[in-house]
């Protein structure tokens, strides 16, 4: 077992909050993924759960067992860190072995474990190479190794392949993900890079200038951003975000005011009531709206918003069209066989089902 649990966990450096009562419980087994922009106080996190930070308020338990102020040593923890850390001196070998070596393994044992790792890793052809010799991504499977030799309870993993290029960061998600599976350790990852967090994790931890976001799993982050925040960080190309008011017509009904666009819009009986049993109607909102939940036509319909085509980004499998009403651009998600021409005309109609609105004020979502 390795369950982690953080109770209303507080960092400070100085007058700087780096993490700010913080909550979380990651279960045995999970992969969870920190994610957040530079300075959002996920890796202070990983370095509290490591022991090497300690909290200024609030306990971390480790099955249970209270470890706030115990030492790194005594948590039963990996960690890897970004920039490989290996001993230019030694041998993949000697590298791995390190930590079996210091805690007084036979060789034997060490032999076995080493070979284990290296299998697994499928670097038993570099043992006895050096780090000046290695690739980027051959390095990093060498810094993983060396965690794994432990067989450790919790593998703390820091933006271990943000220094790799994209073919090897992609072949590296996929390898650590079978690394997790095939080890059965409970696996905290931290990075900026919001692909790897939904590709890799089975709980994402969304932070903000050190305070918990949204913790759910890649497609509830993805589909049901919790506020305004989760909803632009996460996605490429962006959500787009117009402005709007519910207002009641003249039969009941409750119709969208997109205020951007000044257009109006009908929408679906399950958003009327949203609107109606929350007491937002006549109130300024914010809608969100994903690229591939926009659908274009080049003809009037019913419902639709009149728009002129902009800038087309062909990406192979897919284009992306930025689409202009007035002051507004809006991005739209096509198939690749929709090339429309610049300055054409062009009608826009949302998936309301899929759409998310925000309060103005307080930013959270009212979904």
């Amino acid at each position: 077992m390795a369950e982690i649990v953080l109770e209303n966990i507080i960092k400070r450096f100085g007058s700087l909050i780096a993490v700010n009562n913080l909550n979380l419980e990651i279960k045995n087994k999970e992969f969870v993924v920190l994610l957040g922009p530079s300075g959002c106080g996920k890796t202070t996190t990983l370095r509290m759960i490591s022991g090497l930070e300690l909290p200024d308020e609030g306990k971390i338990l480790l099955d249970g067992e209270d470890v706030t102020f115990k030492r790194a040593s005594q948590r039963d923890i990996a960690f890897v860190f970004q920039l490989y850390a290996l001993y230019p001196h030694m041998t993949v070998y000697g590298n791995m072995s390190f930590p079996l070596r210091t805690q007084g393994f036979t060789k034997a044992k060490i032999d076995e474990e080493v070979n284990r790792a290296a299998e697994i890793l499928k670097i038993k052809h570099i043992l006895n190479k050096k780090p000046r010799e290695l690739a980027g991504g051959d390095m990093q499977r060498v810094a993983l190794g060396r965690a794994l030799v432990r067989r450790p309870k919790v593998f703390l993993l820091d933006e271990p392949i943000g220094t790799l290029d994209a073919r090897f960061r992609e072949e590296m998600r996929t390898e650590l993900k079978k690394l997790h599976v095939d080890i059965g350790a409970t696996t905290v990852y931290v990075t900026h890079d919001q692909v790897e967090a939904m590709s890799m994790g089975d709980k994402v931890v969304v932070m903000n200038k050190g305070i918990l976001q949204q913790v759910d799993t890649p497609q509830e982050i993805y589909h049901s951003p919790k506020n305004l925040f989760v909803a632009k960080f996460i996605g490429s190309p962006g959500m787009n975000f117009v402005n709007c008011i519910p207002f009641k017509n003249g039969d009941g009904k409750v119709s969208l005011k997109v205020i951007t666009l000044d257009k109006t819009i009908s929408i679906p009986e399950k958003l009327q009531r949203i609107f109606i049993d929350k007491g937002k109607i006549d109130k300024e909102m914010i809608l969100g709206i994903r690229p591939e939940d926009i659908s274009i036509e080049f003809k009037e319909m019913d419902n639709y918003l009149k728009s002129e085509v902009f800038v087309i980004e062909t990406l192979g499998s897919y284009n992306i069209i930025d689409l202009k009403m007035g002051k507004v651009t809006l991005r739209v998600r096509t198939l690749p066989t929709i090339i429309p021409d610049i300055s054409m005309e062009a009608f826009i109609g949302f998936d309301m089902d899929r759409a998310s609105l925000f309060d103005k004020e307080t930013e959270n979502s009212i979904m």
